[in-house]
């Protein structure tokens, strides 16, 4: 086994990303930093360096165990990598969750015509418009002060 990686592969091998050219475009495009210094897919990492890979909204950290080429299960990342990512950034992760689209399931896509008049049905006539504003009177009287 070697003691360098580069880090392409090994952002692969580690299961940080799916496929060898992700995560090669994802350090092209300044998303991968190593020690906090954005780097090419040809750079070589070894034990002890910090890895971050930005996935908006959240950036991951990760501190390098064992630099890999060679992809593994998943039961054996934990002697890999060590997640390094504050707190803050799942808290982050978990606002953004909440805050999208209503409860939704996942995959549905889009509403349906009749997914619309379910909700337009739920909300009610008070903001479609139906509301007769002249039947509608605060004073005795008419006027307006």
């Amino acid at each position: 086994m070697s003691a360098e990686a580069r880090i392409d592969k090994w952002l692969w091998s580690a299961r940080i990303f799916k496929t060898r050219t992700i995560a090669a475009d994802a350090c092209k495009n300044g998303r991968v930093a190593v020690n906090g210094v954005n780097v090419k897919p040809s750079r070589m990492v070894k034990v002890g360096d910090v890895v971050s890979v930005r996935k908006p909204p959240v950036t991951f950290s990760f501190r390098l165990i064992k630099p890999i080429e060679q992809r593994v299960g998943a039961k054996l990342l934990p002697e890999v990598y060590e997640n390094v990512t504050p707190q803050d950034q799942y808290e982050l992760l978990e606002m953004t969750r909440i805050s999208t689209f209503v409860n939704r399931a996942r995959g549905t896509g889009r509403p349906t015509k009749k997914d619309r008049r379910q909700m337009d049905a739920f909300i009610g006539p008070s903001l479609d418009g139906d509301f007769d504003f002249e039947s509608w009177d605060d004073d005795d009287d008419g006027s307006i002060d």
